[in-house]
């Protein structure tokens, strides 16, 4: 199955079923945001259809953003556990092993702003789903983890949808 394909899929299944498009969201922001599965699946360009699906179509735009941002809250998690668990051998797993410079970017950049490496790191494309697993085997704290995690991911849910559900709204008008 080629990328257009599982997009057009989505999102015919998102507009025909209305009641689970905030799940579907949800689990999508959840790829978009887990180590090494966001690498395999383009979750951020059905994300970003699926603003302008709802721009176009009566999906309500609120539960779209509370969904997608506790998939990608959780996806982030799951990350943060998997490296907290996993330490320094994290990175001697594909991709990691493969790109080492990758991982020390991501340990200076928590180095130098801590838990809240996390927050920034969401907005930027490639370190969305490595920060939160080099956080987790970098040792940064449960807590402010968590805070700087759910804090961005809906601020990250509602900028990924918004620009597509409110400019389509805006020319309909």
């Amino acid at each position: 199955m080629d990328f257009e394909t599982i997009k057009q899929t989505v999102l015919t299944f998102v507009e025909t079923h209305k009641a689970w498009a905030p799940v579907v969201t949800a689990v999508i922001a959840f790829c978009e945001s887990l180590a090494f599965l966001s690498l395999l699946v383009p979750a951020t360009f059905i994300l970003l259809a699926i603003g302008a699906l709802i721009g176009s179509s009566d999906l309500p735009f609120w539960p779209m953003v509370i969904g997608a941002g506790i998939g990608a809250g959780i996806g982030d998690w799951v990350s943060y556990e998997v490296g907290h668990y996993f330490k320094d051998d994290v990175k001697r797993v594909w991709p990691m092993k493969r790109y080492p410079e990758m991982t020390d970017k991501a340990e200076d950049f928590l180095r130098r702003w801590g838990a809240g490496a996390v927050a920034i790191g969401r907005f930027i494309g490639p370190a969305r789903a490595v920060v939160p697993l080099v956080a987790g085997s970098f040792g940064v704290n449960r807590i402010p983890f968590q805070v700087a995690n759910w804090l961005s991911a809906f601020v990250w849910a509602f900028l990924m949808l918004a620009p597509g559900a409110g400019l389509l709204t805006w020319f309909k008008h």
